[in-house]
Protein backbone atom coordinates (compact mmCIF):
# COMPACT_ATOMS: atom_id res chain seq x y z
CA UNK A 1 0.00 0.00 0.00
CA UNK A 2 1.43 2.95 -1.03
CA UNK A 3 1.30 6.90 0.49
CA UNK A 4 -1.74 7.90 -1.84
CA UNK A 5 -3.63 4.04 -1.46
CA UNK A 6 -3.26 4.75 2.27
CA UNK A 7 -5.08 8.35 1.88
CA UNK A 8 -7.62 6.43 -0.31
CA UNK A 9 -8.48 4.01 2.40
CA UNK A 10 -8.56 6.51 5.43
CA UNK A 11 -11.86 7.43 3.11
CA UNK A 12 -13.48 4.21 3.43
CA UNK A 13 -16.82 4.43 6.05
CA UNK A 14 -14.77 2.56 8.85
CA UNK A 15 -11.22 3.70 8.59
CA UNK A 16 -12.62 7.80 8.53
CA UNK A 17 -14.76 6.85 11.71
CA UNK A 18 -11.77 5.58 13.39
CA UNK A 19 -10.24 8.46 12.67
CA UNK A 20 -12.56 11.06 13.57
CA UNK A 21 -13.73 9.36 16.69
CA UNK A 22 -10.01 9.34 17.40
CA UNK A 23 -9.68 12.85 16.72
CA UNK A 24 -12.67 13.80 19.19
CA UNK A 25 -11.90 11.59 21.78
CA UNK A 26 -8.10 13.27 21.68
CA UNK A 27 -9.37 16.39 21.69
CA UNK A 28 -11.82 15.60 24.39
CA UNK A 29 -9.30 14.87 26.39
CA UNK A 30 -6.99 17.56 26.06
CA UNK A 31 -9.74 19.52 27.05
CA UNK A 32 -10.53 18.42 30.55
CA UNK A 33 -7.85 18.95 33.15
CA UNK A 34 -6.44 16.23 34.56
CA UNK A 35 -6.77 13.44 31.63
CA UNK A 36 -3.67 13.56 29.60
CA UNK A 37 -3.16 12.13 25.75
CA UNK A 38 -0.78 9.59 27.33
CA UNK A 39 -3.64 8.33 29.32
CA UNK A 40 -5.80 8.25 27.07
CA UNK A 41 -3.79 6.08 24.33
CA UNK A 42 -2.91 3.69 27.67
CA UNK A 43 -6.38 3.50 28.04
CA UNK A 44 -7.38 2.94 24.58
CA UNK A 45 -4.17 -0.17 23.88
CA UNK A 46 -6.36 -2.69 25.53
CA UNK A 47 -9.27 -2.14 22.87
CA UNK A 48 -6.70 -2.32 20.06
CA UNK A 49 -6.22 -5.72 20.64
CA UNK A 50 -9.25 -6.95 18.40
CA UNK A 51 -8.51 -4.51 15.39
CA UNK A 52 -6.35 -4.70 12.56
CA UNK A 53 -2.71 -3.69 12.89
CA UNK A 54 -3.87 -0.91 10.55
CA UNK A 55 -7.13 0.21 12.08
CA UNK A 56 -5.08 -0.02 15.28
CA UNK A 57 -2.79 2.73 14.06
CA UNK A 58 -5.14 5.08 12.75
CA UNK A 59 -6.90 5.07 16.24
CA UNK A 60 -3.83 5.83 18.09
CA UNK A 61 -2.34 8.33 15.57
CA UNK A 62 -5.65 10.46 15.38
CA UNK A 63 -5.55 10.26 19.75
CA UNK A 64 -2.17 11.23 19.31
CA UNK A 65 -2.74 14.91 17.04
CA UNK A 66 -6.00 15.23 18.69
CA UNK A 67 -4.78 15.52 22.37
CA UNK A 68 -2.70 18.00 21.79
CA UNK A 69 -4.74 20.26 20.14
CA UNK A 70 -6.86 20.21 22.73
CA UNK A 71 -5.55 21.57 25.07
CA UNK A 72 -5.89 24.89 23.82
CA UNK A 73 -8.94 25.34 24.90
CA UNK A 74 -8.31 25.29 28.77
CA UNK A 75 -5.12 27.42 28.24
CA UNK A 76 -7.43 29.97 26.79
CA UNK A 77 -10.42 29.84 28.28
CA UNK A 78 -9.23 28.45 31.78
CA UNK A 79 -5.68 29.17 32.07
CA UNK A 80 -5.53 25.90 33.00
CA UNK A 81 -2.86 24.17 30.13
CA UNK A 82 -5.18 20.29 29.39
CA UNK A 83 -1.84 19.23 28.21
CA UNK A 84 1.59 20.36 29.10
CA UNK A 85 2.34 21.26 25.90
CA UNK A 86 -0.02 24.03 26.15
CA UNK A 87 2.00 25.88 28.63
CA UNK A 88 2.68 28.67 26.55
CA UNK A 89 -0.42 29.88 25.38
CA UNK A 90 -2.11 30.28 29.21
CA UNK A 91 0.36 32.97 28.87
CA UNK A 92 -1.33 35.00 25.99
CA UNK A 93 -4.46 33.06 25.24
CA UNK A 94 -6.24 32.87 28.31
CA UNK A 95 -5.49 37.65 28.73
CA UNK A 96 -6.26 38.12 24.87
CA UNK A 97 -9.60 35.75 25.94
CA UNK A 98 -10.63 38.01 29.12
CA UNK A 99 -10.09 40.81 26.78
CA UNK A 100 -13.05 39.97 25.00
CA UNK A 101 -11.34 37.96 22.13
CA UNK A 102 -12.19 34.48 23.15
CA UNK A 103 -12.59 33.88 19.57
CA UNK A 104 -9.63 35.34 18.23
CA UNK A 105 -7.25 33.44 20.93
CA UNK A 106 -8.95 30.36 19.82
CA UNK A 107 -8.99 30.82 16.05
CA UNK A 108 -5.17 32.03 15.97
CA UNK A 109 -4.33 28.80 17.84
CA UNK A 110 -6.29 27.15 15.53
CA UNK A 111 -4.44 28.04 12.38
CA UNK A 112 -1.20 27.82 13.77
CA UNK A 113 -1.89 24.27 14.75
CA UNK A 114 -2.80 23.09 11.23
CA UNK A 115 -0.13 24.98 9.79
CA UNK A 116 2.31 23.30 12.25
CA UNK A 117 1.21 19.74 12.17
CA UNK A 118 0.95 20.25 8.07
CA UNK A 119 4.53 21.46 8.21
CA UNK A 120 5.67 18.52 10.34
CA UNK A 121 4.01 15.78 7.89
CA UNK A 122 6.29 17.14 5.23
CA UNK A 123 8.77 16.67 7.38
CA UNK A 124 7.61 13.15 8.65
CA UNK A 125 7.12 12.07 4.48
CA UNK A 126 10.89 13.32 3.50
CA UNK A 127 12.99 12.13 6.01
CA UNK A 128 11.75 9.22 7.55
CA UNK A 129 12.33 7.32 4.48
CA UNK A 130 16.21 7.87 3.85
CA UNK A 131 16.99 8.07 7.47
CA UNK A 132 15.64 4.35 7.52
CA UNK A 133 17.65 3.34 4.42
CA UNK A 134 20.68 4.39 6.41
CA UNK A 135 20.28 2.81 9.54
CA UNK A 136 19.86 -0.49 7.53
CA UNK A 137 23.48 -0.79 7.45
CA UNK A 138 23.74 -1.10 10.76
CA UNK A 139 24.95 -4.55 12.52
CA UNK A 140 24.26 -5.57 16.44
CA UNK A 141 27.12 -3.00 17.55
CA UNK A 142 25.39 -0.33 15.80
CA UNK A 143 22.10 -1.05 16.96
CA UNK A 144 23.22 -1.41 20.48
CA UNK A 145 25.01 2.29 20.74
CA UNK A 146 21.72 3.34 18.93
CA UNK A 147 19.42 2.44 21.69
CA UNK A 148 22.13 3.05 24.57
CA UNK A 149 22.35 6.74 22.89
CA UNK A 150 18.20 6.96 22.63
CA UNK A 151 18.33 5.96 26.68
CA UNK A 152 20.88 8.75 27.83
CA UNK A 153 19.37 11.04 25.67
CA UNK A 154 15.73 10.98 26.78
CA UNK A 155 17.34 10.50 30.43
CA UNK A 156 19.42 13.85 30.02
CA UNK A 157 16.87 15.41 28.69
CA UNK A 158 13.69 14.67 30.63
CA UNK A 159 12.13 17.15 33.17
CA UNK A 160 13.92 17.09 36.83
CA UNK A 161 17.66 16.48 37.52
CA UNK A 162 19.76 13.56 35.06
CA UNK A 163 20.66 11.47 38.47
CA UNK A 164 16.49 10.93 38.57
CA UNK A 165 16.15 10.37 35.15
CA UNK A 166 18.74 7.67 34.98
CA UNK A 167 17.84 6.29 38.26
CA UNK A 168 14.21 6.14 36.48
CA UNK A 169 15.38 4.73 33.13
CA UNK A 170 17.48 1.94 34.96
CA UNK A 171 14.70 0.98 36.98
CA UNK A 172 12.17 0.78 34.15
CA UNK A 173 15.42 -1.80 32.52
CA UNK A 174 15.27 -3.85 35.93
CA UNK A 175 11.53 -4.34 36.17
CA UNK A 176 11.88 -5.54 32.56
CA UNK A 177 14.29 -8.40 33.47
CA UNK A 178 12.01 -11.00 35.12
CA UNK A 179 10.28 -13.86 33.18
CA UNK A 180 11.91 -15.94 30.96
CA UNK A 181 15.51 -15.24 29.20
CA UNK A 182 15.10 -15.69 25.30
CA UNK A 183 18.83 -16.39 24.91
CA UNK A 184 19.07 -18.89 27.41
CA UNK A 185 15.48 -20.14 27.68
CA UNK A 186 15.91 -20.06 31.82
CA UNK A 187 13.53 -18.34 34.22
CA UNK A 188 14.98 -15.43 36.04
CA UNK A 189 14.15 -12.87 38.64
CA UNK A 190 10.90 -14.53 39.44
CA UNK A 191 11.32 -15.06 42.91
CA UNK A 192 9.18 -18.12 42.44
CA UNK A 193 6.61 -16.32 41.76
CA UNK A 194 4.25 -17.73 39.20
CA UNK A 195 2.30 -14.62 37.70
CA UNK A 196 6.15 -13.55 36.99
CA UNK A 197 7.22 -16.72 34.99
CA UNK A 198 6.38 -14.20 31.68
CA UNK A 199 7.82 -10.99 32.98
CA UNK A 200 5.92 -8.32 33.70
CA UNK A 201 3.65 -7.43 30.47
CA UNK A 202 3.70 -4.31 28.76
CA UNK A 203 -0.17 -3.30 28.82
CA UNK A 204 -0.76 -3.11 32.45
CA UNK A 205 2.63 -1.49 33.39
CA UNK A 206 1.58 1.30 30.82
CA UNK A 207 -1.66 1.60 32.67
CA UNK A 208 -0.18 1.41 35.93
CA UNK A 209 2.07 4.09 35.07
CA UNK A 210 0.32 6.41 33.37
CA UNK A 211 -3.62 6.37 33.70
CA UNK A 212 -3.93 4.91 36.98
CA UNK A 213 -0.87 7.14 39.20
CA UNK A 214 -2.26 10.07 37.30
CA UNK A 215 -5.75 9.74 38.71
CA UNK A 216 -4.77 9.25 41.91
CA UNK A 217 -3.07 12.01 41.97
CA UNK A 218 -5.46 14.15 40.75
CA UNK A 219 -8.50 13.05 43.09
CA UNK A 220 -6.23 14.89 46.15
CA UNK A 221 -7.11 17.95 44.16
CA UNK A 222 -10.45 17.13 42.91
CA UNK A 223 -12.77 19.88 44.00
CA UNK A 224 -10.44 22.46 42.83
CA UNK A 225 -11.95 24.98 40.66
CA UNK A 226 -10.86 28.00 38.38
CA UNK A 227 -12.69 30.98 36.46
CA UNK A 228 -13.03 30.72 32.94
CA UNK A 229 -13.78 32.50 30.02
CA UNK A 230 -16.83 32.26 28.22
CA UNK A 231 -16.34 30.77 24.59
CA UNK A 232 -18.24 32.15 21.83
CA UNK A 233 -17.19 32.12 17.80
CA UNK A 234 -16.61 35.33 17.11
CA UNK A 235 -13.79 35.35 15.25
CA UNK A 236 -12.89 31.93 15.16
CA UNK A 237 -12.29 32.01 11.49
CA UNK A 238 -8.94 34.18 11.12
CA UNK A 239 -8.69 35.88 7.04
CA UNK A 240 -6.36 35.05 4.76
CA UNK A 241 -4.32 38.44 5.81
CA UNK A 242 -3.11 36.76 9.37
CA UNK A 243 -2.19 33.78 7.62
CA UNK A 244 0.19 36.38 5.70
CA UNK A 245 0.77 38.91 8.52
CA UNK A 246 1.45 35.50 11.10
CA UNK A 247 2.78 33.15 8.13
CA UNK A 248 6.93 33.65 8.45
CA UNK A 249 6.49 33.27 12.31
CA UNK A 250 4.09 29.86 11.56
CA UNK A 251 6.74 28.67 9.79
CA UNK A 252 9.67 29.18 11.86
CA UNK A 253 8.02 27.87 14.83
CA UNK A 254 7.02 24.98 13.17
CA UNK A 255 10.19 24.24 12.19
CA UNK A 256 11.89 24.35 15.82
CA UNK A 257 8.90 21.92 16.75
CA UNK A 258 10.38 19.38 14.31
CA UNK A 259 13.31 19.79 15.01
CA UNK A 260 13.00 19.48 19.00
CA UNK A 261 10.49 16.80 17.84
CA UNK A 262 13.14 14.43 16.44
CA UNK A 263 15.28 14.96 19.56
CA UNK A 264 14.54 11.99 22.06
CA UNK A 265 13.10 13.01 25.53
CA UNK A 266 12.37 16.67 24.74
CA UNK A 267 9.07 17.34 23.68
CA UNK A 268 6.04 19.52 22.36
CA UNK A 269 6.60 21.54 25.90
CA UNK A 270 9.89 22.19 25.37
CA UNK A 271 9.49 23.31 21.59
CA UNK A 272 6.81 25.42 22.62
CA UNK A 273 8.97 27.29 24.87
CA UNK A 274 11.78 27.77 22.54
CA UNK A 275 8.91 28.70 19.79
CA UNK A 276 8.23 31.71 22.11
CA UNK A 277 11.38 32.43 23.63
CA UNK A 278 12.31 33.29 19.54
CA UNK A 279 9.62 35.09 18.83
CA UNK A 280 10.00 37.26 21.66
CA UNK A 281 13.22 37.89 20.74
CA UNK A 282 12.39 38.69 17.19
CA UNK A 283 8.88 40.64 17.95
CA UNK A 284 8.84 43.96 17.11
CA UNK A 285 6.21 44.52 20.37
CA UNK A 286 7.85 42.24 22.85
CA UNK A 287 6.63 44.12 25.77
CA UNK A 288 2.69 42.56 24.52
CA UNK A 289 4.22 39.07 25.57
CA UNK A 290 2.25 37.91 28.64
CA UNK A 291 -0.63 40.14 28.16
CA UNK A 292 -2.41 38.53 25.04
CA UNK A 293 0.15 38.64 22.27
CA UNK A 294 -1.35 37.34 18.91
CA UNK A 295 2.38 36.23 17.51
CA UNK A 296 2.79 34.39 21.37
CA UNK A 297 -0.12 31.99 20.57
CA UNK A 298 0.35 31.31 16.91
CA UNK A 299 3.98 30.61 18.18
CA UNK A 300 3.34 28.47 20.62
CA UNK A 301 0.63 26.40 19.05
CA UNK A 302 2.79 26.13 15.69
CA UNK A 303 5.27 24.00 17.61
CA UNK A 304 3.78 22.25 19.71
CA UNK A 305 1.59 20.30 16.89
CA UNK A 306 4.94 20.46 14.56
CA UNK A 307 6.70 18.28 16.85
CA UNK A 308 4.09 14.99 16.84
CA UNK A 309 5.44 14.74 13.01
CA UNK A 310 9.51 15.20 14.36
CA UNK A 311 8.57 12.76 17.42
CA UNK A 312 7.27 10.10 14.48
CA UNK A 313 10.62 10.40 12.23
CA UNK A 314 13.06 8.80 15.15
CA UNK A 315 9.69 6.31 15.68
CA UNK A 316 9.08 4.91 12.27
CA UNK A 317 12.91 5.03 10.95
CA UNK A 318 14.85 4.23 14.24
CA UNK A 319 12.63 2.64 17.04
CA UNK A 320 13.19 5.32 19.23
CA UNK A 321 10.32 6.87 20.97
CA UNK A 322 10.14 11.06 21.07
CA UNK A 323 8.39 11.45 24.08
CA UNK A 324 5.73 10.03 26.36
CA UNK A 325 2.94 9.55 24.04
CA UNK A 326 5.28 8.42 21.10
CA UNK A 327 6.40 5.65 23.99
CA UNK A 328 2.75 4.62 24.55
CA UNK A 329 2.82 4.45 20.70
CA UNK A 330 6.26 2.27 20.06
CA UNK A 331 4.43 0.09 23.36
CA UNK A 332 1.02 -0.41 21.17
CA UNK A 333 3.04 -1.42 17.72
CA UNK A 334 4.81 -4.03 19.84
CA UNK A 335 2.06 -5.40 21.05
CA UNK A 336 0.71 -5.79 17.52
CA UNK A 337 3.78 -7.98 16.84
CA UNK A 338 5.25 -4.76 14.90
CA UNK A 339 8.81 -3.24 15.39
CA UNK A 340 9.53 -0.06 14.38
CA UNK A 341 12.80 0.83 12.65
CA UNK A 342 14.26 0.47 9.64
CA UNK A 343 13.19 -3.15 9.03
CA UNK A 344 9.35 -1.47 9.45
CA UNK A 345 9.33 -0.25 5.86
CA UNK A 346 10.18 -3.40 3.85
CA UNK A 347 8.09 -6.02 6.01
CA UNK A 348 4.83 -3.29 6.65
CA UNK A 349 4.97 -0.43 4.60
CA UNK A 350 1.01 -0.40 5.13
CA UNK A 351 1.50 0.31 8.66
CA UNK A 352 4.25 3.23 8.30
CA UNK A 353 2.08 4.92 5.41
CA UNK A 354 -1.02 4.69 7.28
CA UNK A 355 0.64 6.27 9.97
CA UNK A 356 1.98 8.94 7.53
CA UNK A 357 -1.03 9.59 6.20
CA UNK A 358 -3.66 9.53 9.41
CA UNK A 359 -1.07 12.17 10.86
CA UNK A 360 -1.73 14.63 7.73
CA UNK A 361 -5.97 13.40 7.74
CA UNK A 362 -6.25 13.41 11.83
CA UNK A 363 -4.59 17.41 11.43
CA UNK A 364 -7.45 18.20 8.65
CA UNK A 365 -9.89 17.00 10.86
CA UNK A 366 -8.65 18.49 13.91
CA UNK A 367 -8.93 21.84 12.01
CA UNK A 368 -12.30 21.16 11.42
CA UNK A 369 -13.90 20.42 14.27
CA UNK A 370 -12.03 22.67 16.53
CA UNK A 371 -13.52 25.11 14.04
CA UNK A 372 -17.03 23.80 14.20
CA UNK A 373 -17.17 22.76 18.11
CA UNK A 374 -14.93 24.99 19.90
CA UNK A 375 -17.96 25.92 21.68
CA UNK A 376 -18.92 22.61 22.48
CA UNK A 377 -15.60 21.08 23.65
CA UNK A 378 -15.19 24.33 25.96
CA UNK A 379 -18.48 22.73 27.67
CA UNK A 380 -16.42 19.51 28.59
CA UNK A 381 -14.14 22.15 31.12
CA UNK A 382 -17.05 21.78 33.19
CA UNK A 383 -17.60 18.11 34.07
CA UNK A 384 -16.69 17.44 37.63
CA UNK A 385 -13.51 15.01 37.57
CA UNK A 386 -15.36 13.34 40.52
CA UNK A 387 -17.56 11.78 38.22
CA UNK A 388 -14.72 11.27 35.28
CA UNK A 389 -12.35 9.49 37.97
CA UNK A 390 -14.21 6.44 38.97
CA UNK A 391 -14.93 5.81 35.15
CA UNK A 392 -11.31 6.34 34.04
CA UNK A 393 -10.49 3.66 37.09
CA UNK A 394 -13.33 1.29 36.13
CA UNK A 395 -11.02 1.22 32.20
CA UNK A 396 -8.22 0.73 34.00
CA UNK A 397 -9.20 -2.70 35.46
CA UNK A 398 -11.16 -4.10 32.57
CA UNK A 399 -7.99 -2.86 30.23
CA UNK A 400 -5.53 -4.28 32.37
CA UNK A 401 -7.25 -7.59 32.78
CA UNK A 402 -9.38 -8.47 29.58
CA UNK A 403 -6.32 -9.43 26.74
CA UNK A 404 -5.51 -12.40 28.53
CA UNK A 405 -7.87 -12.82 31.51
CA UNK A 406 -5.72 -12.90 34.17
CA UNK A 407 -6.09 -11.83 37.98
CA UNK A 408 -2.42 -10.86 38.32
CA UNK A 409 -2.48 -8.43 35.25
CA UNK A 410 -4.56 -6.23 37.50
CA UNK A 411 -2.40 -6.47 40.48
CA UNK A 412 0.23 -6.03 38.52
CA UNK A 413 -1.40 -2.62 37.04
CA UNK A 414 -2.26 -1.37 40.76
CA UNK A 415 1.77 -2.36 42.19
CA UNK A 416 2.80 -0.07 39.17
CA UNK A 417 0.16 2.52 39.68
CA UNK A 418 1.54 2.49 43.59
CA UNK A 419 5.10 2.82 41.79
CA UNK A 420 4.37 5.47 39.05
CA UNK A 421 2.50 8.01 42.16
CA UNK A 422 5.58 7.48 43.68
CA UNK A 423 8.26 8.47 41.26
CA UNK A 424 5.80 11.59 40.44
CA UNK A 425 5.94 12.94 43.70
CA UNK A 426 9.50 12.16 44.25
CA UNK A 427 9.87 14.28 41.03
CA UNK A 428 11.46 11.19 38.70
CA UNK A 429 10.21 11.44 35.08
CA UNK A 430 7.79 8.47 33.83
CA UNK A 431 9.42 9.05 30.23
CA UNK A 432 12.58 7.50 31.00
CA UNK A 433 11.09 4.65 32.85
CA UNK A 434 9.04 3.68 30.20
CA UNK A 435 11.73 3.91 27.38
CA UNK A 436 14.08 1.83 29.67
CA UNK A 437 11.03 -0.47 30.29
CA UNK A 438 10.57 -0.87 25.95
CA UNK A 439 14.11 -0.08 24.98
CA UNK A 440 16.03 -2.25 27.83
CA UNK A 441 14.90 -5.78 26.36
CA UNK A 442 16.09 -4.73 22.70
CA UNK A 443 18.92 -3.44 23.95
CA UNK A 444 20.12 -6.38 25.81
CA UNK A 445 18.79 -8.51 23.09
CA UNK A 446 21.01 -6.80 20.72
CA UNK A 447 24.16 -6.77 22.83
CA UNK A 448 23.87 -10.36 23.20
CA UNK A 449 24.26 -11.13 19.28
CA UNK A 450 26.75 -8.95 19.01
CA UNK A 451 28.94 -10.38 21.94
CA UNK A 452 28.12 -14.29 19.80
CA UNK A 453 29.83 -11.73 16.45
CA UNK A 454 33.17 -11.26 18.50
CA UNK A 455 33.30 -14.17 20.61
CA UNK A 456 32.66 -12.06 24.00
CA UNK A 457 34.77 -9.14 23.28
CA UNK A 458 33.53 -5.60 23.39
CA UNK A 459 36.12 -4.13 21.36
CA UNK A 460 33.71 -3.57 18.52
CA UNK A 461 32.40 -1.27 20.07
CA UNK A 462 35.41 1.01 19.81
CA UNK A 463 36.63 0.04 16.58
CA UNK A 464 33.49 0.44 14.55
CA UNK A 465 33.02 4.23 13.56
CA UNK A 466 29.41 4.72 13.86
CA UNK A 467 28.93 2.29 16.91
CA UNK A 468 31.85 4.41 18.01
CA UNK A 469 30.29 7.76 17.60
CA UNK A 470 26.73 6.96 19.03
CA UNK A 471 28.59 5.50 21.73
CA UNK A 472 30.26 8.94 22.35
CA UNK A 473 27.24 10.55 22.04
CA UNK A 474 25.27 8.55 24.63
CA UNK A 475 28.92 9.27 26.97
CA UNK A 476 29.03 12.57 26.63
CA UNK A 477 25.48 13.08 27.63
CA UNK A 478 25.91 11.01 30.46
CA UNK A 479 28.70 13.62 31.23
CA UNK A 480 28.04 16.85 30.50
CA UNK A 481 25.14 17.21 33.41
CA UNK A 482 28.73 16.38 35.69
CA UNK A 483 31.10 18.68 33.79
CA UNK A 484 28.64 21.38 34.06
CA UNK A 485 28.60 20.96 37.85
CA UNK A 486 32.35 21.23 38.60
CA UNK A 487 32.31 24.51 36.04
CA UNK A 488 29.85 26.16 37.99
CA UNK A 489 31.73 25.15 41.33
Amino acid sequence: MTLLDAFVHLLAPTQLAIMLGGVLLGIAVGVMPGITAGMLLALTLPFTYSMNSVNAVILLVSMFVGGVSGGLVTATLMRIPGEPNAIMTTLDGYPLARRGFPGRALGLGNAASIVGGALSWVALVLLTGPLAKAAIIFGPWENFALLLMALALITSLSRGSFLKGMIAALLGVLLAMPGVDETSGRVRLTFEIDALTNGFQLLPVVVGMFALSQIVADTLHVDQGTDHVRANMRGILISLRDYVVHGWNMLRSALIGVWIGVLPGVGATVASIVAYSTAKSLSKTPEAFGTGSEEAIVAAESANNATTGGTLIPLLALGIPGGLADAILLAALMIHNLKPGPLLFATNPDIVNAIMATHLAAHIAMFALMTVGCVIFARLMLVPRAFLFPLVIVFCVVGAYAPDSQISDVWIMLIFGIVGLALEYARFPLAPFVVGFVLGPLAEAKLRTALMTSAGSMLPLLQRPIALGLTLVAVTTCLWPLLRLLRRR
